[in-house]
């Protein structure tokens, strides 16, 4: 363990990243497990309909057990994530500025941490127009510090979406690549200049770093857009993610080779990785993850916080001119030293320590050339046109003098032979 424990203070003094405005972002380093659901859903994107039933549940853990006032702020956002020209009287219902009022101390835990919660909506606020929001949190123990930045998104279903994923690309066939095809079908509702109007976003397994947006549609119909052999759409088709499960710190579960305690945290070091050469075939969930203690009443209270040692082995000569990343939705697609492998000459292995609450993990290996802000799949995970891929696509509207981005429409579509 000693080439694991070696890097360690240096986990825990890493600073945040600059903000990043279309993911969700901890500021301070006790902030832990920012998670943002719909309808509690851990398998959904956070996303909801204007209009329903539907809510978002923003929670997140702070390393301590002393109780800080968090007060949140919500702001409407353009397709781009930069904040619309809306005031607050335009987009919500309500007022902001308001406390955080469900928090409970861990219990039994070697880390002892707070765990926060809120739904939006809730008895003081709610949302009235569709788009992009961020939720940003403030410290108000701590001169009203910003704590974190939480992402979801409001839709109101206006159009309708028919999307395909196909592995015939317009550059190969059942080889490397995954292509998608949709159309937009908006009927009576009123776009008048589809070209200026209209804005796709398309993105694979939840990534931002690969999003695909700007697209123009390759045909125009009335009522109909339709994208269709755009190069754009083609996807690397990557691999299926990585798994493990650490549900108990007693015994070592799927993906784990062992589970050690040094006084005062509990590490758990996962089975070296390779490279992939082929496909490799699991039941994945496209990068999520799901905080559970098999043991716990109540997991969001009772999961331990371990130390989570990553290896890959690397027979080649290390990288120069870029470097290798976690990838899952547990690093909020951050490329930064916080996800970042370190080459041990030693041990002729990539390595990282994640602290991660106990759950249930899917994770995998991009490479991020230097000046890139776009993983690639090919060096460590292989592309394999059998890759089970999930789509999402996203569609904007902003008519002509209008002040905001109105999301439209989304669609999920899925990859499977």
């Amino acid at each position: 363990m000693k080439r694991f424990l070696i890097i360690l203070p240096l986990l825990l003094a890493c600073a945040a990243a600059p903000a990043d405005a279309q993911r969700n972002e901890a500021f301070n380093k006790s902030i832990k497990t920012i998670r943002v659901m719909a309808n509690g859903d851990w398998e959904l994107p956070p996303i909801i309909e204007l209009g329903t039933d539907d809510y978002i549940e923003i929670s997140f853990d702070e390393l301590s057990h002393q109780y800080h006032r968090y007060t949140y702020k919500i702001t409407h956002c353009n397709a781009d994530w930069q904040p619309s020209e809306l005031s607050e009287l335009d987009y919500l219902d309500g007022f902001n500025g308001n406390t955080i009022d469900y928090y409970a101390n861990s219990f039994n835990t070697t880390m002892l941490y707070t765990h926060y919660a809120l739904e939006i909506p809730n008895e003081d606020v709610s949302i009235t127009a569709s788009g992009n929001y961020i939720v940003s949190v403030y410290d108000d123990d701590n001169g009203g510090e910003h704590v974190l930045n939480a992402c979801f998104s409001v839709v109101e279903q206006q159009v309708a979406i028919a999307a395909s994923v196909s592995s015939n690309t317009d550059i190969d066939t059942n080889s490397t690549h995954q292509q998608v095809s949709f159309s937009v079908n908006y009927g009576s509702y009123d776009i008048r200049n589809p070209a200026s109007e209209v804005k796709v976003q398309v993105f694979q397994n939840q990534r931002r770093d690969n999003m695909v947006d700007g697209i123009a549609p390759t045909y125009q119909q009335p009522g109909r857009l339709q994208y269709v052999h755009n190069r754009r759409l083609i996807f690397d088709a990557g691999n299926e993610y990585r798994r493990f499960e650490l549900t108990n710190v007693h015994y070592a579960t799927q993906g784990v080779d062992y589970v050690r305690f040094f006084d005062p945290y509990y590490h758990a070091v996962l089975f070296t990785d390779k490279n992939r050469r082929n496909y490799s075939y699991d039941v994945d969930q496209n990068g999520r993850y799901f905080i559970r203690y098999n043991e716990a009443e109540d997991n969001d209270t009772e999961a331990d916080y371990i130390f989570i040692h990553f290896a890959l082995a690397w027979d080649d000569a290390p990288l120069h001119d870029g470097g290798l990343y976690l990838q899952g939705a547990f690093t909020d697609g951050r490329f930064d030293a916080s996800s970042r492998m370190t080459y041990n000459p030693q041990t002729q292995m990539y390595e990282a320590v994640q602290l991660l609450k106990q759950g249930a993990y899917n994770y995998m290996y991009l490479y991020v050339p230097d000046g890139s802000a776009q993983g690639s799949t090919l060096p460590v995970e292989g592309n394999s046109y059998e890759t089970e891929n999930e789509y999402m696509i996203l569609v904007y509207h902003r008519p002509f003098g209008g002040r905001y981005d109105r999301l439209i429409g989304r669609a999920v579509v899925k990859f499977q032979q």
